[in-house]
């Protein structure tokens, strides 16, 4: 199972790349939050400051994430990928 789900989740982290509307912020950042939980694990560093505002966020969005497994995280991911992709579509 998890050989398959990892397949999955690196051919949507490509087909991200691919789509055709720029996703929202949020949208961006929950991907990186659930694209560094299924690859790094949970946040290991401290928060960056408060002048870090870009940094500061994804920190956010992965530390929201945390508590998922790795296999959540790929899981999530690629819903997430499908969703943008289906709404990518759907505008054109």
């Amino acid at each position: 199972v998890y050989i398959y789900l990892q397949g999955e989740f690196e051919e949507h982290a490509e087909k991200v790349k691919t789509l055709t509307t720029k996703p929202s912020d949020e949208d961006l950042l929950i991907l990186y939050g659930l694209f560094k939980q299924a690859t790094v694990g949970p946040v290991t560093t401290s928060r960056p400051g408060m002048f870090s505002m870009k940094e500061r966020a994804k920190w956010d969005a992965w530390k929201a994430v945390e508590a998922k497994s790795t296999d959540e995280a790929m899981s999530d991911y690629i819903t997430k990928v499908k969703q943008l992709m289906e709404a990518a579509e759907a505008s054109t």
